[in-house]
């Protein structure tokens, strides 16, 4: 029988819980900048350990010289990054912000009446495709140079914390053995072995995902870079390394990358003739582009997610599409990563199970 005091012990518990749960949830967020250090800092030990593995056993370094080895390799190739393409980013940046709002709503202005006339001549009503007035209305032409600083702000940033992430990744390697001694006084001992699987397993998988996942963006932005060479569009670099970090967004990321470019390559010949110009090299933009989509999804992305993670095409489409319509873009992000940890641990603690069985087949 529930007694007024058992009743009263079991509400204050659960407000002591909720309390609890708040205070962990704030304290998480004081200290979520150390949070996302530690995160990059794991996505680099992920991408350094076969690295690591490789100086060891082919090279006969030693394990704390292989380690140092490997955050030089990591500092020059940042170093590299900055001297390449932050500089790149900044200017450039400013060439098409020009963190002068009057003149791109001027110029954008100025497009739209282009293409009004270009469909007036073919009769078709302009009107209902494009009204100035309500374009000027809808549209908050600070987002483009708002998103371009927010862009450049953001690495910035994450240059100030670069010091703290190689520190941390550099002890995430060097004392790997360590961290799993320790980690196995913490598990139960009836469940070490299948833990114990499930990290190596995870490692070996999200290793060669990263890893996919770099050389996939490098690729992308090479053939990004060269089709707007190709067609003579200015800050060819800025827009071939924006699109290319649009591309980490599965499926979605590759169209708003295309439209994009098309803005940029209609605004960027601004004063030539629309439908001479224009016109048709936005159209040759696009079919450039889709044409590096073309190459991305028949090779990089198969090879990412069949070799890497060992996972069908439409096994990971169906995931990202569940994981864009719970969490957003974020979700489409960390899909693949959060659904291969999954796998593993269930082929590892449920092995019988047919339907685990089924999608585990390949691990």
């Amino acid at each position: 029988m529930i007694t007024s005091k058992i009743l009263a012990n079991g509400i204050l518990r659960a407000i002591g819980t909720l309390i609890l749960a708040a205070l962990l949830l704030y304290f998480l967020y004081q200290i979520q900048y150390v949070l996302i250090y530690v995160l990059v800092s794991l996505i680099l030990t992920l991408i350094g350990i076969p690295v690591l593995e490789f100086f060891k056993k082919r090279l006969k370094f030693k394990h704390t010289i292989a380690t140092i080895t490997i955050l030089t390799l990591y500092i020059l190739i940042i170093l590299g990054f900055i001297m390449m393409f932050i500089p790149l980013i900044i200017s450039q940046g400013q060439n098409l912000s020009l963190l002068n709002t009057v003149e791109i709503e001027k110029n954008s202005l100025e497009l739209i009446k282009q293409i009004n006339t270009f469909l007036e001549r073919h009769h078709i009503d302009s009107k209902a495709v494009f009204d100035v007035k309500n374009f000027k209305s809808v549209v908050n032409f600070n987002l483009i140079p708002n998103f371009l600083n927010i862009v450049v702000g953001t690495i910035s940033n994450f240059g100030m914390g670069m010091g703290a992430v190689l520190f941390i990744t550099f002890f995430f390697l060097k004392d790997r053995s360590m961290f799993v001694n320790g980690a196995k006084l913490l598990i139960p001992d009836s469940h070490e072995e299948k833990i114990l699987n499930s990290i190596e397993k995870i490692n070996v998988l999200l290793s060669r995902y990263f890893i996919g996942l770099l050389l996939q963006l490098f690729i992308v932005f090479i053939l990004y870079t060269i089709v707007l060479s190709v067609f003579g569009i200015p800050n060819v670099f800025i827009i071939a390394f924006l699109c290319a970090v649009l591309n980490i967004i599965p499926y979605l990321g590759p169209l708003i990358a295309s439209v994009l470019a098309a803005i940029l390559t209609m605004i960027s010949h601004l004063g030539s003739d629309f439908q001479t110009e224009i016109l048709p090299t936005t159209i040759y933009v696009l079919i450039g582009f889709w044409i590096v989509q073309v190459i991305d999804n028949n090779l990089s992305q198969p090879i990412i997610f069949s070799k890497s993670v060992s996972s069908h095409p439409l096994e990971i489409f169906l995931v990202i599409l569940i994981a864009g319509f719970s969490f957003g873009i974020l979700g489409m992000i960390i899909a693949v990563p959060i659904y291969t940890i999954i796998k593993v641990i269930c082929k590892e603690f449920f092995p019988d199970n047919e339907l685990i069985q089924l999608i585990t087949k390949n691990i």
